[in-house]
């Protein structure tokens, strides 16, 4: 026993004297033990030591546990030496870490108050989450520790009014809209949490009374990477909208876990680089682990002997539900975004062959689980990347209409089994662009053969049921998935679109002879020996009671063109939704100096949820009190912006300067490419001018911003090209005063909630005929930007409700456009002299020595892939710059520029959401509001 407690005792002197020689914390000098006596010494007169709590809390425990130490026996000793040894040393480690000056507060107290709505109570909430929630080593409360713990606190509240309205759903059993979309783009929740539950000012206090500032916690939160462009941020648009209108709703998606890419920007150009939104977690999603469906992919069709089929084999992927909770703005309704993630059971891992070696072999399914959700939009130039593609699109289908079905099922309040016949008034689909369509088969099969159905009767109720919004005249966007491929993947889908493919052909056979010669192209099947496909945006038409465009020119576009001989069958299928956007998110929330302008002006805040009120914003466009006001809110949102940019590009932007902002989805029809090049000739005429004549200039801010796909080369050019002119002009000092050139990166949400209030022209520019309708657009002109564009998309209506004069419209027209390619086929298109002035600069190697040349061959010669001119750049240019000359000249005169401005906010009302989704509500989905009492 003596020699066992000298030694305990040796050894804990050993690991005591080589803790001690470095437990001088630093920023505390002159702290440190006396081992003479294992007291702590008292700090050097001479040195001031700091207020360092945490590190006043290590000597503390230090000396209490060193003056016990000394009066006990060697046993004991060692025993309570090594039982504190790694409290001790675990506060050390976190102050070599770089203990800071927020700690969790012992002036307020811990305590739960998931209902507070007074700041002192919010903070002691806030404080029960970072000690009783705790994801991070005890003791810190820096901002990010701090943004968590705030956010669950809210989700408190969220949840209350959550399971307020999912208990209220299940007992009115109301019909319900389930919206399907791979794309979300949701931006930062707290801020548009705590704005919808009118809760705003009194976190900021409560965060006040805990050491931080609303703004700096906010900064923490990263966006979640659930989407990439216009689809998805419609689509978090329209949850916001429902929420806020009382509707039953719910929106369903894919949980990626990388998103699509975060940008950065070298020498080289783009880089793509994973998403690291849940790195660590969201504090805002709730796992439901009693929420799991089976995917089935590949396997075979199974003919059992009374006739009906059965989809076997192959593998099964399990469906985990993760719910987001949205918030409506000033009402107890509460819905969700449910994200499906991709899974595999334990049973499926091989232990054998784990143990065996075969580690990769063993955890198979668990691998290939885990890509499904990985990443939004993988590459699909190979196979294996195509059916990646096809899984992610089946496996939201599939899980949602499972979970559907289920609570379809749920909802009978004790009157028995549901009837079938009931579906179509309990449940509608929306499909949100070409991405789930393979709701349809699935919704088929799954009334076939798991409910027992006939072909008739599911046919009728999935046509009664489902509803396709179109997004798109692009060919490559118009979804078609080779036949080889999906009969390898989903073998019994297949079989379902080739009945309705028959059907669809014996029906024009017997009643409308007189399209039997289209027949070929309104085909589902696309039965083209060298590459057969399916047509996903026909197989949508066919199927739904309902297709819509989102803009008025979009809608007659798909009407007249694309959708044509459908709409001979069909004249009342056929609607226009023109898009919207959430004003809360998009000015009450981004832009409070404006917002707070508005309501003193409007003697109300109501256009918050009735933004038709903006009208009345006109009569006060000619008040200079009312001019000077929205001036200076336009100019605190622009020095905000010049600051951002400052930080994230190290430019310096003069706010004095007109802010010149273009930032959307990299692609050649959005024609970043002629921004860029006006750019390059407007800096060419400015090196040209005297000193004199340049001070008369309008000086310019251009900003460009957005991702390029991966795989699209032309695209990623373009970027590089914007940066290379940037560094070429920025660095110019002859010309700096007068026009910057800067690229946004990692173009998001939280990104555009800084630039769109900071934005005084914003350019619209794509090719007429080719943008759907554009959602940005509307934005900025909600927040008093004017527009450079052409008549395209939802331009057209802005143009329309802001008036012409407050429009800076060029290009040409919609229905030009065939025939100034057909000219251009014929070589009779002459490119303006300024425009290859511009060209000639880049092909110089003025902005640097990489190769442009293939991007520019893209507007060269008459025609030919990649040749040609499709967007028509060259023939819009000379209006172009004719457009940019008038800006100019309405800039300079400050009182006309701002008088623009606000009646182009007050003619924005049109464009708010909250009208989009009811049009939805009553002409597509037939849903009353169901509000929670």
């Amino acid at each position: 026993m003596g020699g066992l407690e000298i030694n305990s005792s040796r050894e804990a002197r050993r690991h005591e004297s080589s803790w001690t020689k470095n437990l001088e914390p630093k920023g505390c000098p002159g702290v440190r033990p006396d081992r003479r006596s294992r007291r702590v010494r008292s700090p050097s007169p001479s040195i001031p030591v700091p207020n360092c709590d945490n590190a006043t809390l290590h000597h503390s425990r230090t000396t209490d546990f060193f003056l016990s130490f000394s009066n006990l026996s060697l046993s004991a000793r060692s025993a309570k030496f090594l039982s504190e040894l790694c409290l001790i040393r675990m506060m050390a480690t976190e102050n070599a870490n770089g203990i800071s000056k927020h700690s969790i507060s012992s002036k307020t107290p811990a305590a739960a108050h998931p209902l507070a709505v007074q700041p002192a109570e919010i903070a002691s909430n806030i404080n029960y989450h970072a000690e009783f929630s705790p994801h991070f080593s005890p003791f810190k409360f820096e901002p990010e520790q701090a943004y968590y713990a705030t956010a669950e606190s809210v989700r408190d509240r969220l949840i209350r009014q959550w399971n307020e309205t999912y208990l209220h759903f299940h007992n009115v059993d109301p019909k319900q809209t389930y919206y399907l979309s791979m794309e979300y783009l949701q931006g930062r929740a707290l801020t548009n949490a705590i704005g919808n539950l009118n809760i705003r000012d009194a976190y900021a206090d409560a965060l006040n009374k805990l050491g931080h500032e609303l703004e700096e916690i906010v900064e923490q939160e990263k966006d979640a990477a659930l989407g990439n462009g216009g689809l998805g941020r419609l689509a978090s648009c329209f949850l916001d909208s429902m929420a806020t209108l009382n509707l039953p709703a719910w929106g369903y998606g894919l949980r990626y876990r990388y998103g699509l890419f975060k940008q950065r920007i070298t020498k080289e150009g783009q880089e793509e680089v994973a998403e690291d939104w849940l790195e660590k977690f969201s504090p805002w999603e709730v796992v439901r682990h009693d929420v799991v469906f089976p995917v089935r992919f590949f396997g075979h069709v199974q003919i059992n002997p009374d006739g009906s089929r059965k989809w076997t084999g192959g593998e099964v992927i399990q469906a985990l539900a993760y719910d987001v909770p949205i918030p409506g703005y000033k009402t107890k309704n509460t819905i969700s975004l449910r994200l499906w993630e991709a899974k595999a059971c334990a049973e499926d891992f091989d232990l054998f062959q784990f143990n065996d070696g075969q580690h990769e072999s063993a955890a198979q399914l668990h691998a290939r689980a885990q890509e499904i959700c990985a990443i939004l939009y993988p590459g699909d130039a190979t196979e294996i990347g195509k059916l990646l593609r096809l899984k992610q699109q089946f496996f939201l289908c599939s899980a949602s209409l499972q979970d559907v079905i289920f609570r379809f099922k749920e909802r009978t309040n004790g009157k028995g089994p549901r009837q079938w016949s009931e579906f179509p008034s309990k449940v509608a689909l929306q499909l949100n662009d070409t991405h789930p369509t393979l709701a349809i088969p699935e919704l088929m099969r799954l009334l076939m053969d798991d409910e027992g159905l006939g072909w008739d009767e599911a046919w009728d109720i999935t046509t009664r049921t489902i509803a396709y919004t179109n997004h798109t005249v692009l060919p490559e966007a118009l979804e078609k998935w080779s036949q080889s491929e999906m009969w390898k993947l989903l073998p019994r889908h297949m079989e379902i679109i080739e009945e309705i493919d028959k059907r669809f052909v014996a029906m024009i056979h017997s009643t409308r002879t007189d399209l039997e010669s289209r027949l070929q192209t309104m085909r589902i099947l696309d039965n083209n020996r060298q590459k057969p496909v399916v047509r996903m945006a026909n197989l949508c038409v066919v199927s739904s009671h309902t297709v819509n465009g989102v803009a008025q020119l979009h809608s007659d576009i798909l009407k007249s063109e694309l959708f044509a001989d459908y709409v001979s069958i069909w004249p009342n299928k056929f609607q226009n939704k023109t898009n919207g956007v959430t004003p809360r998110r998009w000015l009450r929330f981004c832009s409070p100096e404006l917002s707070d302008i508005i309501t003193k002006y409007l003697n109300t805040d109501e256009w918050v949820t009735n933004l038709d009120l903006l009208v009345n914003l006109r009569q006060f466009a000619d008040n200079e009190a009312f001019q000077a006001e929205w001036a200076s809110a336009k100019m605190a949102n622009k020095q905000r912006l010049a600051k951002y940019m400052l930080q994230v590009t190290g430019v310096s932007i003069d706010p004095k300067s007109l802010f010149d902002i273009q930032v959307k989805r990299i692609h050649e029809y959005k024609r970043q490419l002629l921004n860029i090049i006006g750019a390059i000739y407007r800096y060419k005429k400015l090196k040209e001018m005297s000193p004199e004549e340049r001070s008369k200039t309008t000086p310019r801010t251009i900003m460009i911003g957005g991702k390029a796909f991966a795989t699209y080369t032309n695209a990623k050019s373009i970027v590089k090209l914007v940066n290379d002119v940037g560094s070429v002009i920025n660095d110019d000092p002859e010309v700096n005063n007068y026009l910057k050139v800067v690229f946004v990166p990692n173009y998001n949400v939280s990104v555009a909630e800084m630039l769109i209030p900071g934005s005084e022209l914003s350019q619209h520019i794509s090719t007429a005929g080719m943008e759907a309708s554009g959602t940005s657009n509307m934005k900025f002109a909600l927040n008093g930007c004017l527009i450079i564009g052409t008549l395209d998309g939802a331009n057209v209506e802005i143009r329309d409700e802001i008036g012409e004069d407050n429009f800076f419209l060029f290009g040409a027209t919609a229905d030009e456009v065939p025939r100034l390619r057909k000219e251009r086929e014929n070589g009779l298109f002459k490119p303006d002299p300024r425009f290859e002035e511009a060209k000639r600069l880049i092909r110089a190697g003025a902005f640097g020595s990489y190769d442009y040349n293939p991007l520019l061959d893209s507007l060269e010669g008459n025609s030919g892939y990649g040749r040609g001119d499709y967007f028509l750049v060259g023939h819009d240019f000379p209006s172009y710059m004719d457009a940019q000359d008038r800006v100019d000249e309405a800039y300079k005169d400050r009182k006309r520029w701002i008088k623009m401005s606000i009646l182009s906010t007050a003619g924005s009302g049109k464009f708010s959401s909250d009208r989009t989704i009811l049009q939805y509500a009553k002409e597509i989905w037939n849903i009353n509001e169901c509000p929670v009492p």
